[in-house]
């Protein structure tokens, strides 16, 4: 799909690499976008009433793994693919094996990231885009329905209430986190974007994975585009990874908090949600580390499925 894969050569630099995914994800997001316009709902901390109702300079981005969802929607979309038998066995052993190798070292190394970003993006070259779409609302229903957040999505709920658009902004790709979206009424996402012709894909990306830094410039050129006040809008995240996207807001808020961005949250008195079980509760399933393991942490975990079966 559009983002299960990554970058080829690197001509340019990260900063602009980072520029170009966030404004070709805005574009996207803009193009997909629902207008809704609804009513307001308090904010709980006894504070002045926030979201302001009729306030349409002002908008939420909501992360999407483990912010929306439970685990990352990627791992449920690879699942959903191996079932249809979207991959060859030998693909499956050798993104497990790519997937293993980044979370037991812990770096990004070069060489070995190129390697898996071709690897993913050979796996969707030549796929029309409307194949994936399909296949991904029927993924939609058999693996993210049941995963949504109630807080987080009651926290959505109640900036399109108070009349405000409401994007997700995420890694995944851009088709995927556009049915998710729909689905739950939001206005649209920012996700990375794969390059097609004709609605084939082209095995390429527009500039990198939606990401880090990459989030932050997506979520700044949508604010330009839209006429809105970052200082007046709202940002959700777990992922101290999206603090450049948290610290472009002016209401940055800490769901389901790393304890890296609890401690980074708790220093700056950003508000915090932690709709888990337990204080120390664990990410339900496999996070995209960096923004790189996305679509090999489906593939992994499609491996492990098949083994259980036989």
């Amino acid at each position: 799909m559009a983002a299960l894969g990554w970058l080829t050569p690197r001509r340019r630099s990260a900063t602009a690499r980072s520029v170009l995914a966030g404004e070709a994800a805005a574009e996207a997001a803009r193009k997909t976008s629902q207008e809704l316009v609804q009513p307001a709902a308090p904010d709980d901390r006894g504070e002045p009433p926030f979201p302001v109702q009729g306030d349409v300079t002002a908008a939420a981005f909501f992360d999407l793994d483990n912010t929306v969802m439970q685990g990352a929607a990627i791992f449920h979309f690879g699942r959903g693919l191996y079932k249809r038998k979207f991959f060859q066995r030998q693909e499956l052993m050798r993104f497990a094996w790519q997937q293993t190798w980044f979370r037991l070292a812990g770096v990004e190394d070069p060489d070995h990231m190129q390697d898996v970003r071709e690897s993913a993006l050979s796996i969707v070259k030549g796929h029309r885009v409307s194949e994936l779409m399909s296949i991904g609302e029927e993924i939609y229903d058999e693996y993210m329905a049941d995963r949504i957040w109630p807080g987080t999505r009651a926290l959505a709920q109640a900036h399109l209430d108070a009349g405000q658009k409401v994007w997700l902004v995420t890694a995944a790709p851009v088709e995927t986190a556009t049915i998710i979206a729909r689905r739950l009424g939001l206005t649209g996402a920012l996700g990375t974007v794969a390059e097609s012709v004709d609605g084939v894909y082209t095995g390429k990306l527009v500039g990198e994975p939606l990401h880090g830094p990459a989030k932050a410039e997506a979520v700044r050129a949508l604010a330009a585009a839209e006429g809105l006040d970052l200082a007046r809008c709202a940002a959700y995240s777990d992922s101290h990874n999206d603090i450049p996207m948290l610290s472009l807001v002016g209401h940055p808020y800490a769901i389901n908090p790393d304890t890296k961005l609890r401690r980074y949250a708790r220093a700056r008195d950003w508000r915090l949600r932690d709709y888990r079980t337990g204080r120390k509760a664990a990410k339900v399933g496999i996070p995209a580390a960096a923004g790189v393991g996305a679509i090999a942490g489906g593939t992994a975990a499609a491996v492990a499925i098949h083994r259980r079966r036989r």
